[in-house]
Order: structure tokens, then sequence, then C-alpha cells
């Protein structure tokens, strides 16, 4: 599975982020460590977010996953512009069995424009022209949790990978979940695109999803289950 369909809900994914909300003020980004456990292909695994300041109003959100199959790292850096969260720069790194990848992203809101550089084809290099709102799909994660419990509609241009896909998610009900021996109750979100659909299960006060379930074609690809936020 290409990394780019954990981006959506991680990165994308989960985005899969979650901490203001532009028009609710007792939202605020505040750091966060949360640690999964992770499931790639059927391997077992782990996976770790992470949301460090990097100051003035600029923050560091990452993720990883490691496996016996692959290990992912993805990073974006942005920054919160008056409630609204503008990514500036991202890299994406994995290596399955014995391929290896890295990419790196720049959003120059200067220019409006975001561009590609590393292992791209010619034609995702960019540029694409950015419109206010953009997010990437790291950014995406954090986005759902902070609008769902906002009640805003959770729909999203993301440019990622040198293109721009139309990203909404609707409300499935709601599910009890497992937290570190605990039941809490979650809210579901789906997202489908195609042959891929990504699964989000958030709890109320929780700044990352508790769940984040990618599938294709019908089988499970990465499960994410969170076991501990700090």
């Amino acid at each position: 599975m290409a990394n780019t369909t954990i981006r959506p809900m991680l990165r994308a994914a989960f985005a899969f982020a979650m901490l203001a909300a532009a028009s609710a003020p007792a939202w605020a980004v505040k750091p966060f460590t949360a640690d999964y456990q992770a499931s790639y292909m059927g391997m077992q695994g782990s996976g770790r977010m992470t949301l460090a300041s990097e100051g003035s109003n600029r923050w560091k959100y990452s993720l990883s996953v490691t496996s016996p199959l692959a290990e992912l790292q993805q990073t974006t850096v942005f920054e919160d512009k008056g409630g609204q969260w503008r990514p500036l720069s991202g890299v994406d790194t994995s290596r399955v069995l014995t391929k290896r990848q890295n990419k790196n992203a720049t959003y120059d809101w200067s220019r409006g424009v975001a561009s590609w550089t590393g292992d791209v084809k010619p034609e995702r290099a960019g540029p694409i022209k950015l419109q206010a709102g953009d997010l990437d799909a790291l950014l995406i994660n954090l986005a759902v949790v902070r609008d769902l419990q906002a009640g805003k509609p959770l729909s999203y241009r993301m440019v990622e990978d040198g293109r721009v896909k139309q990203l909404d998610y609707t409300v499935a009900g709601k599910e009890p979940i497992s937290i570190g021996g605990q039941t809490k109750q979650a809210t579901k979100i789906v997202s489908s695109q195609g042959k891929k659909e990504t699964i989000a299960w958030i709890v109320d006060g929780m700044p990352v999803p508790a769940r984040i379930l990618q599938r294709d074609k019908g089988q499970d690809a990465i499960d994410l289950r969170v076991q501990a936020v700090r």
C-alpha cells in the first residue's frame, strides 16, 4: 500500500489532527504524544503521533509506523494563522521490504504554490496552485477531530503528492472502543474514494483519532489503535 493512502487520515488520512477549531477560542493547539498498536497488511507493529511546538505559531506534526514489513515516517510543519492551519513543508519517507522512497513537499504561501522533490515523477513535482484552507494529508488527521467536535463539515481540499483531491467524511454513528483497557464511546467517520476507504473513530476530548483503519479493495491495509495519549 502506498503511504499516501495512510496520509489522508494520518498525514492525509489518518491527517487523521484535531486540536483547534478556528471559530472556537476554547480550542488551542497543544503538544501531545500518542502511541498506537499498528497492523500493516496483517503484520503487527507500532505507531506514534507527536505534535510539538516550533515557536512563532509553528508546529511539527509527525507520524511513524514500524512493522516487520515496513517503516513509514511522515512529518508536516504547519503554522496556526489565526486559527487556520497552513502546511509549510512535509517529509515522507518509507521502506516497504527493500524499496525505499523519500519525498519532500514545500508549500510556498507567498507565491501560492506547492511543489515536491525527491522520489517523485516529473508530472507530480508541481507547482500546484494553493487555495485558502488547503491541507496536506497528515494535517487532515488533526482537522477531522477539530471539526467534528466543533460541528463543522468534514470536507477538505487535500494538496498532496502533486495532486489535488477532495476528501469528504461522513458520520456513521457511535460505537464503543477500548482504550487502555477502558471502554469509550467513539464517533465513527468514513471516507471512500474508489476502492479505498478510510474509517476513523474519534473520542471526545482526545486530540487524535482513537483508531484509524485504511482499507483497499475491501481488505484491511493498515490499522492503528491508540494505546495511550500524553
